[in-house]
């Protein structure tokens, strides 16, 4: 048990480490910038099964630091959900194949309602539909699943998730997100208490 332990350790840091570092990051936030906090857009995240989870998640880390972002689950923004998306919002879709069906169709349907929309994709295949119809492209580096069978959604999901905290940090930055700023948004649990002090 230790060593298998120790492996996917071994092994999950490493996809981390190796997240191929692109101009396209600076891209992405430039992007968000523009879209959500210069013309008063919104960021959208959508993915679909476990890739989704990690949309959801990097939507609400987004929200708490000062960027307004939505997850979209695509199977229900065929049912009337993608009345949620507006002209100046920017999409930031994750997909580990670049092929999921659900994703591609929300990409045609966003586009058919606002054709000049944003795409930014996250994808271990830089040469899949999704790599190539998106604005920005990041690469996940496609590593292997720490997964014994190499199906389950492991260390890709891990390595998905780590773009999205380089994407919301770096955010953070350009619009010099303040403790303040955080406290504001804040105001119930330990970070609520600990974004206070000392004002």
């Amino acid at each position: 048990m230790k060593n298998s332990i120790q492996s996917i350790l071994t092994n999950e840091a490493n996809a981390i480490l190796n997240i191929p570092i692109s101009e396209n990051y600076e891209k992405a936030v430039d992007l968000i910038v523009e879209m959500v906090h210069n013309r008063k857009g919104k960021l959208i995240t959508s993915g679909m099964g476990k890739a989704g989870q990690v949309a959801s998640n990097i939507a609400t880390t987004f929200s708490s630091t000062g960027t307004p972002a939505y997850f979209l689950h695509p199977s229900e923004a065929q049912h009337g959900d993608l009345g949620l998306l507006q002209e100046n919002d920017v999409m930031l879709v994750i997909s580990n194949s670049g092929k999921t069906r659900e994703i591609v169709e929300l990409l045609t349907l966003s586009r058919e309602l606002y054709p000049q929309i944003k795409f930014i994709v996250i994808s271990g295949d830089p040469e899949s539909i999704l790599a190539r119809k998106g604005d920005v492209f990041l690469h996940t580096g496609s590593p292997d699943e720490v997964c014994p069978l190499g199906f389950t959604p492991t260390t890709s999901i891990t390595v998905m998730a780590v773009i999205g905290d380089i994407l919301v940090v770096n955010t953070m930055r350009k619009i010099n997100f303040s403790r303040t700023d955080y406290a504001k948004r804040h105001h119930g649990g330990y970070l609520g208490i600990k974004s206070r002090e000392d004002e």
